[in-house]
């Protein structure tokens, strides 16, 4: 015997499953559309990755190789402009050598001109007189040379009078 309460019970059981199978369905229909949405991420994500593989990767491979020839070019250019500049280098230094050099001559030449503007009247007098010295001390120097060499052959005639006289002297003691 099924009573009223048993059948209301079982309807409500029903009902209560058929609800339950119901969000059940809306549960499964929404995650397939997550996952419908997951997958056309993921084969857009495959599609970009694909057209990369075939195009991009190429283009970009293309772009590496142009990278490393500027690189290349980059290096070789700064190679070049170095051995320029140190060359140039080089040159500027040879020539502020010879620059230099050039100055210090001038200024070893217009140094005695410089201090002889500088010096007062006494000091020229002075130095008027160290130079007479120093020409009369040549000049004395070669009267000396010539005394000395006079010196010598009076010497030398004087070694041969004596030698004379001894060998006259000999004779004599002979005879």
């Amino acid at each position: 015997i099924v009573t009223r309460d048993d059948v209301e019970e079982s309807l409500k059981a029903k009902w209560q499953y058929v609800k339950d199978q119901e969000q059940l369905l809306k549960d499964l229909y929404f995650q397939i559309e997550e996952t419908d949405q997951k997958l056309l991420l993921k084969r857009a994500e495959r599609d970009y990755w694909l057209e990369y593989k075939n195009v991009g990767s190429k283009t970009q491979a293309n772009k590496i190789k142009n990278l490393e020839k500027d690189i290349k070019e980059v290096k070789d250019d700064l190679c070049r402009a170095t051995e320029y500049y140190a060359n140039a280098l080089k040159i500027l230094k040879e020539k502020n050598d010879n620059l230099i050099e050039t100055q210090m001559k001038k200024s070893k030449e217009q140094a005695p001109e410089n201090a002889v503007k500088r010096i007062d009247k006494s000091s020229c007098r002075d130095i008027e007189e160290n130079e007479w010295l120093k020409e009369e001390i040549k000049i004395y120097q070669k009267e000396i040379s010539d005394l000395k060499a006079s010196i010598y052959l009076l010497e030398e005639e004087n070694i041969d009078l004596v030698m004379q006289l001894l060998d006259l002297r000999l004779q004599h003691l002979r005879v």
